[in-house]
């Protein structure tokens, strides 16, 4: 993607992300059983409105972020139903799912993808994502395995939606705490926490989404005009030019 189209990494990314998580692991759920779509008849649509986003950005010179959130909800959309869809349909065990898929992940990340964006020494140490093809297959790796982390503690360790979110919740915001001093801008430290936000994501978008409490429809509505709300509400500053890092 073209780096006026990406966000910088900060509060307003991270907050966002984290709705996003809440969002997709709905509409992935809404998908595959409000719209009858099942866990793999869905993904070509999803595949083919990934494909129509990134070709429609290439030739947008507009400085916005729309093409990188809705890439988001997309991805996170087909990574909870390839999750659903190696644990729940091919019933294949959590742990070892969760095993193969952060060797993957780190196989991805390791081989395929320079993660960032960042401005000259004299103008600061804002940095902005770099979303290539590594960055994205990266994402969906991440965001299946936090699925499956998600719903391990949920069903595995028999937390449920709520004790699940009890014990997510505070080991995502732990991970934060620990990186205030920019860790978060490192390469391994972020693609760990943007796992443990798809694992919170799932958690707390179970929860929400359950009969007791909004429902699915509702839930996927509610959460998902609070993440578009909270992009429009909350605008990110301005930036100086970006260059690419190691020029």
């Amino acid at each position: 993607m073209q780096p006026i189209h990406l966000p910088t990494l900060g509060s307003r990314y991270w907050t966002a992300l984290c709705l996003a998580s809440i969002f997709g692991a709905n509409m992935g759920d809404f998908f595959a059983h409000d719209l009858g779509l099942g866990h793999v008849d869905g993904l070509p649509f999803l595949a083919l409105a990934f494909v129509v986003v990134l070709v429609g950005e290439r030739f947008d010179r507009a400085v916005h972020q729309a093409y990188y959130w809705a890439t988001i909800i997309i991805v996170r959309t087909a990574a909870t139903n390839s999750a659903d869809f190696l644990c729940g349909d091919m019933k294949l065990p959590r742990l070892w799912v969760m095993a193969g898929l952060a060797l993957s992940l780190a196989i991805a990340v390791a081989l395929s993808w320079q993660w960032l964006w960042s401005r000259k020494p004299d103008q600061g140490n804002a940095a902005v994502l770099r979303a290539d093809s590594g960055y994205w297959i990266s994402m969906f790796v991440a965001g299946t395995l936090g699925t499956v982390i998600g719903d391990y503690c949920s069903h595995n360790l028999h937390l449920g939606d709520a004790g699940a979110s009890i014990l997510l919740g505070p080991i995502l915001g732990l991970l934060f705490v620990v990186a205030r001093g920019g860790l978060l801008r490192s390469l391994w430290f972020y693609w760990l926490t943007v796992a443990m936000v798809r694992a919170a994501g799932t958690a707390v978008g179970d929860l929400v989404a359950s009969r007791g409490v909004l429902g699915l429809p509702l839930s996927t509505l509610v959460t998902g005009v609070i993440f578009v709300g909270l992009l429009i509400a909350w605008k990110e500053p301005a930036r100086p030019r970006l260059v690419e890092a190691g020029t």
